[in-house]
């Protein structure tokens, strides 16, 4: 399967998708609060860091492309599963660039510039995720 960017899938999804997708990262960041609350917001921070869409995400994305192949007269349910596990796999690596630039932020700020950490952290997590992808690709 390649992985890429389709702007023209854009116009392809309906307005109940977007809104399923605003419920569930809306929910998952008050679950989030809610540990905040009770735990401290160390340790609800942390669940803000599992991507808030990606339940969503991945049960459309699956949705999506087995009805594509079916549409070209295939069963697309493989099609699907491996479309969905794709979505999966860059939440993962989007998740551990996430997690270096909550460290360096929260280890640099209090010390240096915000802007100066801010753009460090980007380019931290920009070089974690194309190397995560690389790895990946290798593998």
């Amino acid at each position: 399967m390649r992985i890429g960017i389709n702007p023209s899938a854009l116009r392809k999804t309906r307005w109940y998708e977007y809104a399923v997708r605003f419920v569930f990262g809306g929910l998952i960041t008050a679950i989030a609060g809610i540990i905040a609350k009770k735990f401290g917001p160390g340790i609800g921070g942390l669940f803000l860091a599992f991507p808030a869409i990606f339940p969503a995400s991945a049960t459309l994305i699956e949705k999506h492309e087995k009805q594509k192949k079916q549409r070209a007269g295939f069963d697309g349910t493989i099609s699907g599963r491996k479309a969905a596990a794709a979505d999966a796999t860059g939440s993962a690596t989007g998740s551990i660039g996430m997690f270096v630039f909550a460290l360096l932020a929260w280890q640099l700020l209090p010390r240096y510039s915000a802007w100066a950490v801010l753009l460090g952290a980007t380019l931290m997590w920009l070089i974690v995720v194309a190397v995560s992808w690389k790895v990946r690709k290798a593998i």
